[in-house]
């Protein structure tokens, strides 16, 4: 069985839903782990504009963290949901 399908000609990645992140929160500083869906990621310009961000499941408080080139393969690879940002010319 592959893990692969396709939709409107672009392959995309089945992701089981067992995929979970390990995460901390930066105001309670409670850890716990994440399901793919309680994620998102938005990828920028650069790296100032590239982060991931969710709600602590602790405190309710809201997270955004810097995501580098590694943080984004693995979220993308994972299954998180992506939101390319682009700016006008």
């Amino acid at each position: 069985m592959s893990n692969m399908s396709v939709v409107s000609g672009v392959p995309t990645v089945v992701v089981p839903d067992s995929v979970r992140f390990k995460a901390a929160c930066p105001d309670c500083r409670e850890r716990f782990e994440l399901a793919a869906g309680a994620i998102r990621l938005a990828v920028g310009a650069s790296r100032r504009t590239t982060f991931y961000s969710f709600t602590c499941p602790e405190c309710g408080a809201a997270v955004r963290k810097p995501a580098g080139e590694r943080i984004v393969e693995l979220l993308t690879c994972g299954g998180v949901r992506t939101l390319r940002l682009h700016t006008s010319l």
